[in-house]
């Protein structure tokens, strides 16, 4: 019972995310002229279409891994998560986090900050983990389809 209210709060939860981000990369291009107005210690407008492309690009695969994220939740709730198709969604949001790596390790060329070094490692160590969980998956998988077999 308990587990049932976590999931479905789970899934409200990413699919607001999912909205939200849709949302926010729709309207990336106004936001960044608005707080290139309002925060002029930032100087986005030097770098206007290089922070466009690289946050529309992230964000774009942020959208992706929430959406596989939903798919797999899907999964959870038929009580039925040791799946090949979960497998595949971990590969994805692994391959998506190191893509998200990538755009921000080249915006550290143009713009170097903490923050930027900092989610370059967190999704950096993402992708790894998605990997290491779809192994993880694809075993329990192997499992799961020899103890159907066991009479």
């Amino acid at each position: 019972m308990h587990q049932e209210k976590l999931v479905k709060f789970t899934k409200i939860i990413l699919i607001l995310m999912f909205c939200s981000g849709i949302l926010s990369v729709a309207t990336l291009p106004l936001s960044l002229r608005w707080l290139e107005e309002y925060f002029l210690f930032l100087r986005i407008d030097q770098l206007y279409f290089h922070m466009l492309a690289v946050l529309t690009f992230a964000g774009i695969f942020g959208i992706l891994i929430l959406y596989q994220l939903i798919k797999m939740l899907k999964t959870v709730e038929a009580q039925d998560c040791f799946v090949l198709s979960n497998v595949a969604s971990l590969k994805k949001m692994g391959v998506f986090s190191f893509v998200i790596s990538f755009a921000f390790l080249v915006k550290l060329l143009f713009r170097a900050t903490p923050a930027t070094m900092i989610l370059v490692l967190t999704f950096f160590v993402a992708g790894l983990f998605c990997y290491v969980l779809a192994f993880v998956f694809r075993e329990a998988i192997q499992y799961k389809e020899e103890n159907e077999l066991t009479i």
